[in-house]
């Protein structure tokens, strides 16, 4: 069995988001994003994978597709593969999300 203490796989960066690798296998993988105030994803698509963001910490602006909504604590977002997605932490504290895609690109 394979498992993560996520508060000690978490990380900050002060440029940029950091992400986490928890898990990867050929069909799909699991990390973890730490954002500062200010930073973000920037918007991008993956043509054939699904992406779903979990937020465990903070508050963050979703943007998939034409929609954009601010989100919080045990919040998931589902960007279907194919839509334009990506997420900003509006501040003022830390942003964590628990970040899945699959299949994986």
């Amino acid at each position: 069995m394979r498992w993560v203490k996520l508060d000690e796989v978490r990380r900050f960066s002060s440029e940029r988001m950091d992400k986490a690798g928890l898990f990867e296998t050929d069909r799909f993988f699991c990390d973890l994003y730490c954002c500062e105030p200010g930073q973000a994803q920037k918007p991008h698509v993956h043509p054939d994978a699904d992406k779903v963001y979990v937020v465990l910490e903070g508050r963050g602006t979703f943007r998939v597709g034409d929609e954009e909504r601010d989100l919080g604590t045990q919040t998931a977002v589902l960007a279907p593969a194919g839509l334009e997605h990506g997420v900003v932490n509006p501040g003022p504290g830390r942003l964590i999300l628990l970040v899945f895609m699959a299949p994986k690109p």
